[in-house]
């Protein structure tokens, strides 16, 4: 990323970057094509003790971060694993974790403390199938019967739902929103694994069916989620974005590296004006996910007014060019770009993933210009 780091923070991305580069090279990243998790449980032990889940909680509940930024020193480790296509449900995880921590209660301590240790993995069911979008178009109802929600709708996508052991779960009661915190085992969930194009994440489909889930399991207030909910969105597009210009990078670099390597006439690729002007543009949309990626990233840590629009403008930025960009880095490679045995489809299924969750360019776009109408003064 772009960032004047501090010492501490240049430590902790070095560290993550070597950690990775030894426990999760490519070689190994697709040995865990077929794994039922897409990720080792003492690889994501290890992980935890570095510090991967524990910078969004506070230092009350057993958290901290490198440089007084979570979230900031969190897109650091998004970009190590978008630079190497890693496993592990680094979103998901620290989203559910700084939720707990900032709003939930004495019930959820057990649950928080095995996330930042790294023994157990919760997610967040957010999205829902269509006609619900990814932005918070939420139907799946919570209605209260004595001292509990019972809990009916589906969940689609959720990443790591098939090895979480509680979910985060979104859902609307009355007019408002309201969160709880579930079982994955309770009775009436059923979870549904979805083929997804990346090797290692792992998605479900999650059915409620009258789950009953006693009211003390209710992260924040019933029916006054709405805020907490958006904050959780912007986070998860903070990390997203960080990863899918990583991953954005590691094509790119890819790609210069064979462009010069490669001889064709007896000249190197790269020595063609034609695509010294292709690489121009793609260098400059590179740049541009750099700085927008930051530049949302320090909204949201700052809790700025134009978060939203700052999230949204990131997300339609680099879901439309980082996707342009990593096809013609498959087209410059020439044949070799779209075989399984070159590297370079690891990076393309990756942010084909990010662009596609937690809304996609389009909704992004819709989500601007609305944001943009209600921003008109009145006539």
């Amino acid at each position: 990323m772009l960032l004047a780091l501090s010492s501490d923070q240049a430590f902790f991305r070095e560290t993550t970057g070597r950690f990775l580069a030894d426990r999760a090279p490519v070689a190994a990243v697709r040995r865990l094509r077929d794994d039922p998790k897409g990720y080792a449980d003492d690889f994501w032990r290890r992980g935890a003790e570095l510090g991967w889940t524990s910078l969004l909680v506070s230092e009350a509940n057993g958290g901290g971060s490198i440089s007084g930024d979570g979230l900031v020193d969190l897109t650091l480790i998004a970009h190590e694993f978008g630079l190497r296509a890693a496993p592990g449900p680094l979103l998901p995880t620290n989203v559910v974790a700084a939720t707990l921590s900032d709003v939930g209660g004495p019930g959820h301590t057990d649950v928080l403390d095995g996330l930042l240790s790294g023994s157990t993995v919760a997610t967040w069911c957010h999205g829902e199938p269509p006609p619900g979008d990814h932005l918070g178009e939420i139907a799946l109802d919570m209605r209260r019967d004595g001292s509990d929600l019972v809990l009916r709708g589906v969940k689609r996508p959720v990443e790591a739902g098939g090895s979480a052991s509680h979910l985060l779960v979104t859902g609307r009661t009355g007019d408002g929103l309201t969160q709880v915190l579930v079982p994955a085992d309770a009775p009436g969930v059923r979870v549904r694994p979805l083929q997804t194009v990346d090797v290692t994440r792992r998605y479900s489909t999650i059915t409620f069916d009258d789950v009953r889930v006693p009211v003390g399991q209710v992260v924040g207030e019933i029916g006054g989620a709405d805020e907490q909910v958006a904050h959780q969105l912007r986070r998860a597009l903070v990390i997203s974005n960080a990863e899918a210009v990583g991953a954005m990078q590691t094509a790119f670099d890819m790609t210069v590296e064979w462009a010069f390597d490669r001889y064709s006439f007896g000249r190197a690729l790269a020595s063609y004006q034609a695509l010294k002007h292709r690489f121009a543009d793609m260098k400059t949309w590179l740049e541009a996910s750099h700085a927008i990626s930051d530049t949302a990233a320090a909204a949201v840590s700052a809790g700025a007014s134009d978060a939203d629009e700052l999230c949204s403008a990131a997300k339609a930025y680099i879901g439309e060019y980082g996707a342009e960009l990593i096809q013609d880095c498959v087209q410059i490679h020439g044949g070799i770009g779209v075989t399984f045995e070159h590297d370079l489809h690891l990076y393309l299924r990756r942010h084909t993933v990010d662009r596609s969750t937690y809304g996609t360019p389009a909704e992004h776009r819709r989500r601007l210009a609305v944001i943009a109408r209600d921003q008109e003064p009145a006539a």
